[in-house]
């Protein structure tokens, strides 16, 4: 079936659709991992975003249940180079379109990736639109216009949780008591639950607009705030909830999670041109001057000059990002 990606800049790229049919906007992004689509697809991060695989060849190993990072996938549509007509894995339960068809998710094949990836990396992430039904530009385009953008837009209450829960639910926790960890769900991903529970600790996921108050009411020994998609600046109840948790219980941020540390301490957040989407970003310790290479899924940027608090510290620092700043200076 014949398929469009129209961009707001008015690119357009034709190919095969593949998944379900039909038409889904969303902010086009591109991610560098060679493997696990199935993670990136379940990410809850990605709500709002179409994804871009970089690596030409992707389902080849087919999809499981046990790899998932939430319980569907979150992503607007999903663009490859080449959908494998072959999945060889032994746990492979279905292919990744059989995957993308149930739960309605839209997807590209046939175009040039590198193309896209090049014109994101020099223009900056963009709106777009995929379509199997509609492929006039002009029409297309006069729909993208009125479609949502990512900026001041809270997709945190699409993706968290309802209800509290401890995990892993229903099961028996190994390694003791452990420390008593409240999770609070933005768009938490299973695996940081899992090493949680690796780690021994006892882990109760609440959702995002639990208040400080009943939070500090379970008395734990930290409070994580999870990854989760948009904009971190329009989460303004989990903001408030930070800043009252400050100073009162150790605190751990991950992705928009740390960006509303940074914005509870009276920071600023920005977004940034394309984001950091993959598993090969490079981040130097500033105290040892080593060097991690790590795995990223970020649009926004916590603006270190604008914390009016003088004893918080930068530790880490995007390495590839300050090193190419400084050249072009």
């Amino acid at each position: 079936m014949k398929a469009v990606l129209l961009l707001e800049d008015g690119t357009i790229f034709s190919g095969e659709g593949f998944g379900q049919s039909g038409e889904v906007f969303g902010e086009v992004v591109f991610n560098t991992s060679i493997t696990g689509y199935q993670e990136i697809i379940t990410d809850p991060s990605y709500k709002g975003q179409i994804v871009t695989m970089t690596y030409p060849l992707i389902g080849n190993y087919g999809v499981n249940p046990e790899d998932i990072e939430s319980s569907r996938p979150w992503l607007e549509g999903f663009v490859v180079k080449e959908l494998s007509a072959i999945r060889s894995n032994w746990r492979s339960t279905m292919t990744l379109e059989e995957y993308l068809k149930k739960y309605n998710i839209v997807g590209l094949q046939g175009i040039d990736t590198r193309a896209l990836t090049r014109h994101i990396r020099l223009q900056g992430a963009m709106q777009g639109v995929i379509s199997s039904k509609d492929f006039e530009p002009e029409s297309l385009m006069q729909k993208l216009k009125s479609a949502p953008r990512l900026v001041g837009v809270d997709l945190v209450r699409e993706v968290t949780c309802k209800q509290p829960y401890a995990w892993p639910e229903g099961k028996n926790r190994k390694g003791g008591r452990g420390f008593q960890v409240v999770v609070l769900d933005c768009g938490v991903k299973f695996n940081i639950l899992r090493h949680l529970q690796a780690a021994g600790c006892q882990v109760q996921v609440v959702p995002a607009e639990t208040q400080a108050g009943e939070i500090l009411k379970m008395k734990p020994d930290g409070v994580l705030l999870s990854n989760g998609p948009g904009d971190p600046a329009a989460v303004t109840y989990v903001i408030k909830t930070v800043r009252q948790l400050v100073g009162k219980v150790p605190i751990f941020g991950i992705c928009l999670g740390h960006q509303m540390l940074g914005l509870s301490l009276g920071g600023e957040t920005y977004k940034l041109k394309f984001g950091h989407h993959g598993g090969n970003h490079p981040v130097k310790d500033l105290k040892t001057d080593k060097v991690a290479i790590t795995s990223q899924n970020h649009g926004f940027n916590v603006n270190m000059k604008s914390i009016p608090v003088k004893d918080v510290v930068m530790t880490h620092l995007n390495f590839i990002r300050s090193y190419c700043r400084g050249v072009r200076e």
